[in-house]
């Protein structure tokens, strides 16, 4: 599926809404390859990894992956030699220990009997280290600052180091203290070039002797090591350069630990990043109320109550889509601006989305088909290069679908045939959908033109379809009307703003009979439509009412079925628990017995 017409679908748009849940950099990286597919066994992999992590996030509110950086820069060092320096050895100390909770995690999750179709396949490609993950913890806080606990040796030096800062600042606190007060700028003990230094008065510096290691601004203060504390301070470098040594070695040691499970811990770290794409999927789904379709073999497209992702959730319009069954060709007719091509792009993005393993926009229960190709021409995709008219540039996309095409494409074409004379554009249309229904391709198209209101009529596996329009507030409704055909409610809508009924009178006459004619069969297919629809919705409603009370039958039977279980395993271990009491309690009479048996035969001897 080439990239123009995922873009024309919005499909990186919705990646991007996607990638907002994202934490990994390998996740990311997931997430940013992802395309759709139209291999059937590839696609059922993707959706049931969606399905598992949508009822993760329900069960256990998501997998617990934290945020992990790309550490492949680190592995190639150290491929090659190099060591890691502390912050690097804990983003790699982050997956080891990350893998060692996911393994818990899903050991939890056997145990809880919960069953999945793909995660558990994820799970056991984990590798988990524990003796190297333990080493890491003990010499690496999340920081990445050696700990004490690396060697005996750096506990010993820091030893050193507080004991040597303890001796300097008891001294220099003396100092500053007392009579001395009135030579300082200030009394403290500070920091400068790492040598422990007070504050002394310009005036006042030969007091004290030792070394100036800075000024203030002014001139006034200078920041003086006294005498009495410089070889303290020396002996504190000593061990702090004694401390950067160790820690060098460390350092070195722990990345030559990490070398012969390269290639574990870098599985480790993908796994964990399809786990992280797998659980931003799920949020994505849980935040849209999406759900996950079900891949129709017949290649049908089955969308209930279908929702465009891009558009506010609570303004959006659903419509029922479907495609294959009945028929292979969509012509939705009408005026501009009633969301023609909203629907069409509905039915493209989801199709794409499901083909990517997404969860989409959509109720229980919808289907999706697998397509090789997606054609779309949607929008004005003038070339300004090539300087092509509007017109042109459309042509130029449709003959390049038309030589693509086959009965595994779907093809959008939004106002097919426009931007010229629109009888000759009206015939393009027809001729081009024509050569499409020879092909056997699944196609939606929108058009204003009047010619293809019947064109569902008299051809096979075509219908026609339109976008409801209130004529009460004058404004469309963006719901999808299938059967019907899109009229202009001119006549309506003037009538409504106050045009004298003798004018609108007067044009009906004027106008064609058979247009007028097609006019009102229409408007009297739209009564039925609705009258169907309503009785359609009651029905709807009452079925999902007896579903929602089969699955409250189903709950309450699971329940009761489980705390039978509970109370008859808690009722077997009371009992057990009372054998195994009376037969203590009879064991301790019975022993009672014979010491008493034995004390009386050694009486009466």
């Amino acid at each position: 599926m080439n990239k123009k017409i995922l873009g024309v679908l919005a499909f990186d748009q919705v990646k991007q809404k996607i990638a907002q849940y994202i934490v990994t950099a390998q996740g990311k990286e997931a997430l940013e390859k992802l395309v759709p597919s139209s291999e059937e066994q590839v696609i059922t992999a993707w959706l049931s990894e969606t399905q598992d992590a949508l009822k993760v996030q329900r069960l256990r509110g998501g997998i617990p992956v934290p945020k992990i950086e790309n550490i492949r820069p680190q592995m190639k060092r150290i491929e090659i030699g190099a060591d890691l320096n502390g912050i690097e050895l804990a983003q790699v100390a982050r997956v080891l220990s990350t893998t060692q909770e996911l393994k818990r995690f899903f050991d939890d999750l056997t145990d809880s009997e919960i069953e999945f179709g793909r995660l558990y396949h994820w799970e056991e490609q984990l590798v988990s280290l524990p003796t190297l993950n333990r080493r890491l913890k003990e010499a690496i806080d999340e920081d990445g600052r050696v700990t004490d606990e690396a060697s005996p040796a750096l506990r010993g030096i820091r030893q050193s180091i507080r004991r040597a800062e303890q001796t300097i600042r008891e001294t220099l606190d003396n100092i500053v203290r007392g009579g001395n007060a009135k030579y300082l700028s200030d009394t403290i003990v500070t920091m400068r070039n790492d040598r422990y230094v007070i504050p002394v008065k310009q005036e006042y510096r030969g007091v004290f002797g030792g070394v100036v290691h800075d000024q203030s601004s002014s001139g006034q203060t200078l920041f003086i090591e006294p005498k009495q504390v410089v070889e303290q301070n020396n002996r504190l470098r000593q061990h702090q350069i004694a401390e950067r040594d160790e820690i060098t070695r460390i350092l070195a040691e722990l990345s030559a630990e990490l070398v012969p499970y390269q290639k574990e811990i870098l599985h480790n770290a993908y796994v964990i990043g399809q786990f992280d794409f797998m659980n931003a999927k799920a949020r994505f789904g849980k935040e849209m109320n999406a759900i996950v379709p079900q891949i129709n073999r017949e290649n049908h497209v089955v969308f209930k109550q279908a929702r465009h992702p891009l558009i506010d959730q609570e303004k959006v319009v659903p419509n029922d889509i479907q495609i294959g069954q009945d028929y292979q060709a969509i012509v939705i007719t009408g005026p501009n601006t009633g969301g023609k091509t909203i629907t069409l792009k509905t039915l493209g993005l989801l199709q794409i989305m499901g083909q990517a393993g997404l969860p989409i926009l959509a109720e229980e229960e919808s289907q999706m088909g697998i397509f090789t190709e997606i054609f779309a021409d949607i929008g004005d995709e003038q070339s300004i290069e090539q300087s092509l008219s509007t017109f042109s540039s459309h042509m130029t996309t449709i003959v390049d679908v038309l030589d693509k095409v086959n009965e595994q494409s779907l093809v959008l074409f939004d106002e097919l045939g426009a931007g010229t004379d629109p009888q000759e554009g009206a015939a393009l249309a027809i001729a081009i959908l024509d050569d499409l229904g020879a092909k056997s391709a699944y196609v939606m198209a929108t058009t204003h033109y009047p010619e293809l209101k019947v064109y569902g009529y008299n051809r096979a596996n075509t219908i026609n379809a339109s976008m409801e329009f209130d004529v009460d507030t004058l404004s469309p409704t963006y719901r999808l009307l299938i059967g019907v055909p899109g009229r202009s409610n001119a006549f309506a809508i003037s009538k409504r703003l106050g045009l004298s009924t003798g004018i609108i009178d007067q044009a009906k006459q004027i106008m064609d009979g058979e247009s007028q004619d097609l006019n009102e069969m229409i408007a009297d297919l739209e009564n039925r439509r609705k009258m169907t629809e309503t009785e359609y919705l009651e029905i709807r409603h009452y079925v999902k009412e007896a579903q929602d009370l089969h699955k409250e039958l189903q709950n309450a039977y699971g329940y009761f079925f489980e705390e039978r279980e509970k109370e008859l395993a808690k009722a077997r271990k009371q009992a057990n628990q009372i054998v195994e009491e009376a037969k203590e309690s009879s064991e301790k009479i019975i022993a009672d017995i014979r010491k008493m048996q034995l004390a009386g035969g050694q009486t009466k001897v």
